[in-house]
């Protein structure tokens, strides 16, 4: 049902813009697709170890996905100011399966459909929307770990200049496609604090309604980020988290059942480089700490990097190596993984360019708490013993993957 809905506001938005000027329209979007297997003979299967929130993802990704963007100008007033529509569908499934994009094998959304009337006067710049939209979304690419995500279903006013910084206030009723019920958030955000030459810094504040059950109650987090341009010819990002109740979801809508007893930190480091025109890469190092009155406390820590180097203008050696460890009250959980893949990259050596065409070898080794874990949680998976790899604490999987986003 979901998916012939979404086909059907698809169907609406192509009606819309089809009779304005083809000149206004803009495409973009992002896929990933491969093959892959382990090489025990069996199919690819992923590893993530249970209790981290991530997972580094080159040569350890088991789906084809992909996002295809429309964005229409509709309107382009006197004033400078241009009102707009934004649709975007996402399509999902897993390794080895039929390419249905449904059921068990993944799914067809619609992330995104949303109305925004931009560049007002009124609001020296700023801009108003509605709808469901990627908003202000913060990521570390080597593990797709969407750290401070507001993304919403909902309305707001973002990047008012007023005194040289930009403010910045959304109001949303359910964030993601799996949240079950629907909780009024308030994120408000202003940046633009200068703090060094080439550095800002930006706050965020999101308060959580308390919804209309008896077992629920309110949350609130606060993020705190710098961000440095022109480091070592890229960027780096330093964000400190904290976050009470259903606010430890710390951007996303949590656990509303959880009183402000429940706590959740977290430190974020990472930063990418391209100190020359062929060496590049990105490191990353997580710290996130639960404090839960059940008892049900843990720690998570996660350091990865992934350096590339072109050996000619079209062909990179690309490594990664993650490792993540969660102390909970089961043991301490480790697993390491490390991924080789020589890599053609067609339109240049750059460790940002795409599309990459990898051919990739991935190897995992996890301990005996891990595996516990995963029996517990996550039966079936690559590190549960009745996973891919069976009662081994290691595995690898080889294969081959094309990534690609345009504009």
């Amino acid at each position: 049902m979901n998916t012939v809905i979404n086909r059907g506001i698809l169907a609406a938005c192509a009606c819309l813009i089809a009779p304005l000027s083809a000149q206004a329209l803009e495409f973009s979007g992002y896929m990933r697709s491969g093959v892959g297997n382990s090489l025990n003979g069996g199919k690819q299967s992923c590893f993530q170890l249970p209790g981290a929130e991530s997972k580094y993802r080159l040569g350890n990704e088991c789906e084809q996905y992909a996002e295809l963007e429309l964005r229409q100008d509709v309107y382009s007033f006197d004033d400078g100011s241009v009102l707009s529509v934004d649709g975007m569908a996402s399509l999902y499934n897993q390794y080895n399966r039929e390419l249905t994009f449904q059921g068990d094998n993944g799914a067809a959304r619609l992330p995104q459909l949303y109305a925004q009337w931009s560049n007002l006067p009124a609001l020296n710049g700023g801009s108003v929307w509605a709808g469901r939209r990627y908003y202000k979304r913060n990521d570390i690419h080597i593990s797709d770990f969407y750290y401070w995500n507001q993304s919403a279903t909902g309305a707001g006013i973002e990047d008012v200049l007023i005194g040289g910084l930009k403010y910045s206030y959304a109001l949303s009723r359910k964030d993601n496609l799996y949240q079950e019920n629907y909780v009024n958030r308030h994120d408000f955000n202003v940046a633009g604090f200068n703090t060094n030459p080439g550095g800002q810094l930006e706050f965020g504040l999101s308060y959580l309604d308390k919804p209309e059950r008896t077992d629920a109650h309110s949350g609130w987090a606060i993020t705190a980020q710098h961000v440095q341009s022109e480091f070592l010819g890229g960027k780096n990002k330093l964000a400190l988290q904290y976050g009470e109740g259903s606010g430890t979801g710390l951007g996303y809508t949590g656990n509303f059942k959880l009183d402000n007893s429940s706590k959740r930190y977290r430190i974020v480091e990472f930063f990418d480089w391209q100190v020359t025109p062929r060496f590049g890469g990105q490191i990353e190092a997580v710290y996130q700490k639960d404090f839960r009155p059940d008892g049900g406390n843990q720690e998570w820590l996660s350091l990865g990097v992934r350096p590339t180097y072109a050996i000619s203008e079209q062909f990179k050696l690309v490594t990664e190596l993650g490792h993540d460890q969660v102390k909970a009250a089961d043991g301490t959980r480790k697993l390491s993984k490390f991924t080789f893949a020589p890599t053609w990259s067609p339109k240049g050596p750059g460790f940002w360019t795409r599309p990459e065409v990898r051919l990739y070898y991935t190897y995992a080794s996890w301990n005996a708490a891990a595996q516990r874990a995963a029996n517990e949680f996550d039966a079936g998976s690559a590190l549960s013993d009745s996973g891919a790899f069976g009662s081994a604490r290691h595995g690898s999987n080889a294969g081959l993957q094309v990534e690609y986003w345009w504009k």
